[in-house]
């Protein structure tokens, strides 16, 4: 095992009746929160321990101390952190970590993992990290046990290395306890105290007898590992983290095996190989996984294995060695089978619980806990410290998770697939294939009858595209252009040029409503969205800094009731937002999801107003119904809220229609709008309307750590409303500042490509003048425009992001490692002045 000390056992055993912050659980996170919470000055802090720390799963992790591979800036930083941190706790605390940067080597295998990461290595230099691409032979040079004869190229991490996962948790306990955090062993949780919509204290059981007694606590949090999920579902909480076996072994003695040789990982074997003890280790993470105590934990497993399912792993054990052909004559001396958990979109499940304030969580590692461990406890603590995360967290909050997604059987399905993600190539196009049609649109019928190509689409089953009536659509990953581009440019210029049909069904919707439903709505909407009735409002939700945490729209129907619609990836964000502001105001309302009771359907284009006149006897003329109108109407045999609003960029129309009429609804519409020209319309389109058209999508192109206005939402604030709204004064205080700098630091731009052949997706970096500047949040392709086209936020480095100096500069984009030159623009390249949405 890759355990070379023991845990602490010389903690405290005296249990406290009170402390700000109880920690439950003594794995690498717990430990990591408690050091970083200790070196923010709060030490009035519990941390519980079931039984030892590490128990769990921390004991056996492999140890992995890399940061390549990810497109995400939250977790490359969070990455770097732990790697800085580890390196240098020892001379913190006096206890080792293990850390050795002996580097990391990544191999290609194929040309789309290539392609892949030369983009991840372009993004992650730009983050910091040192990384270089190499040949088989530099590679077979570095660590020459692999065959790299058959590899494409690999990628040389020299900073990356390996830790003792023990070692590195000792450690951190170690700092906490020095600044005066208590860590107690043998102290089991049996209950989290909630009182008002608050947490009030813990439960706990200690020694043989299991007697009960209660610590008082500000804050609670759950790292609890395995465990989370049990633990936080008594208090209605949904952490759907699922064990799962991980399997790695270790050789016997190789001959000449230097213990400081680099990491090697080859994804595409399923195999990481780094050397433990002097022989191999070798790691899996095969395609195919086994969901271990589906019904829950045993809650005396602690040090424990699981027996190997020799026959399973076989096959990919056999690849998995074959890239390093020496690990195949040593004989074996460890195979080793543990539980790691995962969660169901592979990302941790952290931040404050939905409904309960000052219950965090912090759990679902999904087998990257020791690498994230670091940079995730300084997230966490600083969190808890100043209520709000300082870094992207929109795609790991907890409050992302549905109800659904707590199902046994849900979690045991999407588990066999989830484990194996990481190690999968991330082409474009690839989707999981487990655990799907949990949630079906109304019209759901009819997408496949049209011959939609379904993905999920945050549980949902949306289309991306249609192939027809009566077709099945097919599709392969790919990163250039693919022969189905030419069924997304139809759909894509039937809505700039005539009309299009495209269900929505999966947006988070709901009902506002009560004496004070306008009060609370006004006070946490930074835009006008109680002037005025029958209206829609597009607007934001504002922490205290100022900063977005909800982009939604919000339809006044009348002075006590309010329609509020949602992206479906904000779904669960925006109802707890909501649900936790409400709760504090003690206000008279009530916050109803009607997500599933109303289909979505969305008639697009210059022609929809004439396809839709022929369905209602409402006056739908620009003078009856102009732009930002909703009424209820009496549509195709059903009642209907319409609103005339876009996401496309175009004159059109969103209909909410009760999910038992959604189905004749469509039929209707789709009849009618035959003699238009109208076509189903997928998903593929909506990302290349709405880009070219320059829409922001939160959780995407715009996150939590940025401020309406660098956003360029200033037009949607009403800073002048009376009464204010949540973090009107901090964004007063940042235009303040900005008008005496003479502009923003850094601005959301649009940027297009001038070549049409290269595609854009996501983490591109952008250049000025030959200078980085910043890197593309969302991209698609604009079919209008004539090229990718893509949203960038860019920052001046000390110079302000003006008009003037966008314009002046030579733009370009890196794909893959090649520049493009790209045009950059504040406004929408597409109708800047937004004519064509209001005819």
């Amino acid at each position: 095992m890759p355990v070379t000390s023991s845990p602490a056992s010389s903690t405290s055993r005296t249990l406290p009746d009170r402390a700000r912050v109880v920690i439950i659980g003594g794995g690498v996170i717990g430990c990591s929160i408690a050091y970083h919470l200790a070196h923010e000055g709060w030490t009035d802090v519990v941390l519980l321990e079931r039984d030892q720390l590490t128990s769990g799963t921390t004991w056996h992790a492999a140890g992995l101390m890399t940061c390549f591979g990810s497109f995400s800036e939250t977790s490359t930083a969070i990455r770097l952190y732990s790697r800085e941190l580890y390196a240098r706790l020892e001379a913190e605390t006096g206890q080792a970590t293990g850390f050795k940067p002996v580097g990391l080597i990544e191999a290609a295998a194929d040309t789309d993992r290539l392609e892949e990461y030369r983009r991840v290595a372009t993004f992650q230099r730009h983050l910091g990290l040192e990384v270089d691409e190499i040949s088989p032979r530099e590679m077979a040079d570095l660590f020459p046990w692999a065959r790299t004869d058959d590899l494409v190229a690999g990628f040389h991490v020299p900073g990356d290395g390996r830790v003792n996962p023990v070692d590195v948790t000792t450690a951190l306990a170690k700092g906490a306890r020095q600044l005066g955090v208590k860590i107690l062993e043998g102290v089991s949780v049996e209950d989290v105290l909630v009182d008002g919509g608050s947490v009030t204290g813990v439960v706990v059981s200690t020694g043989s007898t299991n007697e009960k007694q209660t610590i008082e606590a500000e804050y609670v949090v759950n790292c609890a590992g395995m465990w989370a999920r049990e633990l936080g579902a008594r208090n209605g909480l949904v952490i759907p983290n699922q064990a799962a076996e991980h399997y790695y072994l270790i050789t016997d003695t190789i001959e000449g095996l230097d213990p400081n040789a680099p990491v090697f990982e080859d994804p595409a074997s399923y195999g990481y190989y780094r050397e433990e003890g002097g022989g191999m280790m070798v790691g899996l993470f095969e395609p195919q996984a086994a969901p271990w105590k589906v019904d829950g934990i045993p809650r005396d497993f602690s040090f424990g294995t699981i027996p190997p399912d020799w026959e399973r792993m076989a096959p990919f054990l056999e690849k998995a060695m074959a890239r390093v052909p020496v690990t195949l004559d040593a004989g074996v001396r460890t195979f080793f089978c543990g539980p790691e958990s995962f969660t169901p979109d592979l990302a941790p499940a952290v931040g404050q619980a939905p409904g309960i304030r000052n219950y965090f969580v912090a759990a679902g590692m999904n087998s990257v806990g020791i690498l994230s461990a670091g940079g995730l406890g300084r997230v966490m603590a600083s969190w808890i410290v100043n209520g709000r995360p300082d870094v992207d967290v929109t795609g790991f909050n907890v409050d992302r998770f549905r109800p659904y997604q707590g199902d046994d059987g849900y979690r045991a399905a999407r588990t066999t697939e989830i484990l194996g993600t990481v190690y999968a190539a991330h082409t474009p196009g690839k989707q999981l294939r487990s655990a799907r049609d949990v949630l079906l649109s109304p019209v759901h019928e009819r997408l496949v009858e049209h011959g939609g190509l379904l993905r999920e689409v945050s549980g949902w089953e949306g289309a991306d595209w249609f192939a027809g009536r009566g077709e099945t659509a097919t599709a392969e990953p790919a990163w250039g252009k693919a022969p189905w581009f030419a069924q997304w440019e139809a759909e894509h210029r039937a809505v700039r040029e005539g009309v299009g049909l495209m269900d929505m069904s999966f947006m988070a919707k709901f009902r506002v409503q009560g004496p004070d439903a306008a009060e609370v709505l006004d006070r946490v909407a930074a835009g006008d969205v109680t002037a005025e009735t029958g209206m829609i409002t597009y607007t934001q939700l504002l922490d205290e800094d100022g900063r977005i945490e909800g982009d939604l729209t919000v339809t006044k129907l009348a002075d006590d009731d309010f329609w509020v619609v949602a992206s479906d990836t904000a779904h669960g964000h925006t109802l707890a937002w909501l649900g936790r502001h409400i709760a504090t105001t003690g206000a008279d309302v009530s916050l109803t999801d009607v997500t599933e009771d109303y289909g979505q359907l969305n008639v697009q284009g210059p022609l929809s107003r004439d396809v839709l006149a022929k369905l209602t006897d409402a006056d739908l003329s620009t003078e009856a119904f102009g732009f930002r109108t909703a009424r209820w109407v009496d549509l195709a045999g059903a009642r209907v809220l319409l609103v005339r609003i876009t996401y496309l960029g175009e004159l059109g129309y969103e209909l909410y229609v009760p999910a038992a009429d959604a189905l004749a609804v469509y039929d209707a519409v789709l009849e009618a709008g035959e003699p238009h020209g109208m076509v189903p319309t997928g998903l593929k389109a909506l990302a290349s309307l709405r880009m070219e058209k320059g829409y922001r999508d939160f959780g995407h192109d715009i996150d939590n750590t940025d401020c309406p206005l660098e956003a360029g939402l200033g037009f949607a604030l009403a800073l002048d409303k009376p009464g204010g709204f949540v973090g009107r004064d901090a964004v007063l205080a940042r235009k303040q500042a900005n008008a005496e700098a003479g502009g923003m630091a850094q601005r959301l731009v649009q940027v297009r490509l001038l070549d049409p052949e290269p595609l854009l997706y996501h983490a591109e970096i952008v250049y000025r003048d030959g200078v980085e500047v910043g890197y593309v949040r969302a991209a698609s392709y604009g079919w209008t425009l004539g090229s990718a086209v893509g949203l960038a936020m860019v920052a001046g480095g000390g110079v302000p992001v003006t008009p003037d100096w966008l314009k002046t500069g030579s733009w370009e984009v890196d794909v893959a490692g090649t520049r493009h030159p790209v045009e950059v623009s504040l406004r929408p390249m597409y109708d800047p002045t937004s004519a064509r949405i209001k005819v």
